[in-house]
């Protein structure tokens, strides 16, 4: 099993994208998938290794050509959306 890594983005680097990738950890977990991840500032994504980037949807109209698909959360208390929006990349 091959391990994803996703980088998830916010304004500070801390809370709203820490708690985006912990769902997405418990997502991949769910679905018997393992990914690792890191939560970083809005200053700090560029450059980053990883399979995609998911941030509020606010932060991702700012996240810019990078060559990797950024996932855009418009809830991020709504777990399903969060899987509904990641599971494409999950399975790819």
């Amino acid at each position: 099993m091959s391990t994803i890594h996703v980088v998830t983005v916010c304004g500070m680097g801390f809370g709203t994208s820490l708690m985006l990738l912990m769902s997405i950890k418990e997502i991949g977990k769910k679905h018997g998938m393992e990914i690792s991840g890191e939560a970083v500032d809005l200053g700090s994504y560029k450059g980053k290794r990883c399979d995609f980037i998911a941030a509020s949807s606010e932060i991702a109209k700012q996240i810019q050509g990078e060559n990797v698909p950024v996932v855009s959360i418009d809830n991020l208390l709504s777990k399903s959306e969060i899987e509904e929006k990641i599971m494409p990349l999950l399975t790819k």
